[in-house]
């Protein structure tokens, strides 16, 4: 009679089994109790050979050990069953190929207590009364069972294993790695031992996994119950689904505020934002902080700039020079942040914002018409012109595709920027001039994509761009030449009409 389940009927297939708490199906196993069993010796076959030896550790209870004949009242036959797939009901199975090995050279016999046996739910029913014949006289009843095992190396020395542990309450000495744990613990689901279930996760909470291991252990998860499962969970499920922009707004700040190795913290964080899978997450993340450390320049900016803080008190100079500071720290922030949006293409809305700072920009033009940034912050005209110059060659060279107002208004609010720090920046320093000139072309080229009416305004005020000598400024003399060369061009009339 073959028994896979207390419900499964004589002959029948075997029925998977299902172990309490588990909200899955588990792999069947064959179990046959079977009087013509021949009672014979340890019989290895060509598979890889199991060490079979007598139970060294501790007995949990009770009588006998571990493959001991005289006193067994259970003679288990291990095979190798062909037609398992290794572990597949439990998504464990490795890139090991099925061996098609002979059944009847892959058989181990060993011998077993019914006592030790009963500790797994599963052989617990098997030896039940309602699956046992009762001898007609009082000798001692042997119990035969068969067990079929998946057809992958040292599968019936893990099987084994998972056996021997029946005869033990210390599970430390044979449970030491992940590598084991996780061999043992689909065994130990099958047959339903629970004890061991319970070693095997409370050692894999405990120790770090490697890649292949951790998407093992997800593929158990769901045949483990809430409680078994629930440190693992932890360990890899977000608890929120913004988690991953959470970590990285959280390892950006630290990295432009906190970290004191700041550029190496910074190129750490860089790379983690190109290799991150999300772009749209990086993006919101670099937006959420592009606003937040603008907004702190352009506050440090508008108490500089303010009169209630203009005079030569000491308390004042202090205040000027905090504020100063504070612009120049967060604009070279500023500055990583649009770099790093540039060079993942996300920067639209960085743009589109700097282009809407018509009172910033006022602010930087009465900042600079002053003296008092040249001792305090001498860097800030540069950190801000590059920040400019970051965002307007990324609209130019078509990075970021703008929309025709926001590629006008970046010009418009942001060229008085830029002619005031060449004006009060005397003599300019080789790399301040080289900026300029770098801004100037860019900002010359946005002007060629803008209609007639607005190219002519803007081009009027790039006349601080010309000098004493004409070959020196040939961006300049190009984009005029291209604007009067449109404007004297001849169209049909029928074009012009709205």
């Amino acid at each position: 009679m073959t028994i896979g389940s207390a419900t499964e009927g004589v002959g029948g297939a075997p029925k998977k089994k299902q172990r309490v708490g588990s909200n899955s199906q588990l792999s069947s196993t064959r179990a046959v109790i079977d009087s013509s069993f021949p009672d014979g010796t340890l019989m290895e076959g060509s598979h890889k050979s199991p060490t079979l030896r007598r139970s060294s550790s501790v007995p949990c209870g009770g009588g006998g050990e571990f493959n001991d004949s005289a006193s067994a009242d259970v003679i288990l036959r291990l095979h190798l069953d062909n037609h398992r797939s290794p572990f597949d009901s439990f998504g464990t199975s490795s890139e090991s190929v099925p061996v098609p090995v002979p059944v009847d050279e892959s058989d181990v016999q060993i011998y077993l207590h019914s006592h030790f046996l009963r500790r797994s739910k599963y052989f617990a029913t098997l030896l039940s009364d309602r699956w046992q014949q009762h001898n007609d006289d009082d000798s001692p009843k042997i119990h035969r069972l068969n067990l079929g095992v998946p057809p992958t190396p040292d599968s019936i020395n893990d099987y084994l294993s998972v056996l021997q542990l029946l005869y033990t309450d210390d599970f430390s000495t044979s449970i030491n790695s992940v590598v084991t744990a996780l061999a043992l613990l689909p065994i130990a689901l099958e047959l339903l031992f629970e004890d061991c279930i319970k070693a095997c996760v409370k050692f894999l909470e405990a120790v770090p996994w490697s890649e292949d291991e951790e998407r093992k252990i997800l593929n158990l998860i769901p045949f483990l119950s809430n409680e078994e499962s629930k440190e693992l969970l932890t360990r890899i499920s977000p608890v929120k689904n913004d988690s991953s922009e959470e970590m990285l707004h959280g390892l950006i700040f630290s990295a432009i505020h906190n970290h004191p190795n700041m550029a190496f913290a910074k190129a750490f964080v860089a790379k983690l934002l190109r290799d991150f899978s999300s772009r749209e997450s990086v993006r919101r993340v670099l937006d959420k902080v592009f606003e937040k450390s603008l907004k702190v320049v352009k506050e440090s900016l508008e108490e500089y700039s303010s009169p209630n803080f203009r005079g030569d008190h000491n308390e004042t100079e202090a205040i000027q020079r905090l504020n100063l500071h504070s612009a120049m720290t967060n604009g070279k922030h500023l500055l990583w942040l649009v770099e790093r949006m540039i060079e993942l293409r996300v920067a639209d809305t960085a743009v589109r914002a700097w282009s809407e700072q018509a009172s910033f920009t006022a602010d930087l033009q009465r900042a600079f018409r002053d003296d008092a940034w040249r001792n305090i912050a001498p860097s800030l005209p540069a950190v801000v012109l590059r920040c400019t110059s970051r965002l307007a060659n990324a609209v130019a060279t078509g990075n970021i595709l703008a929309a025709r107002q926001v590629r006008m208004k970046l010009v418009k609010d942001w060229l008085p920027v830029l002619i005031v720090c060449k004006d009060n920046i005397s003599p300019m320093c080789t790399n301040h001039k080289s900026l300029c000139l770098e801004l100037e072309d860019t900002f010359l080229r946005i002007i060629s994509t803008l209609p007639m009416a607005d190219a002519q305004e803007l081009l009027q005020q790039c006349l601080s761009f010309s000098t004493r000598n004409v070959e020196d400024c040939p961006h300049l003399v190009t984009a005029f030449t291209t604007w009067f060369r449109r404007a004297n061009r001849s169209l049909p009339a029928d074009k012009f009409r709205q």
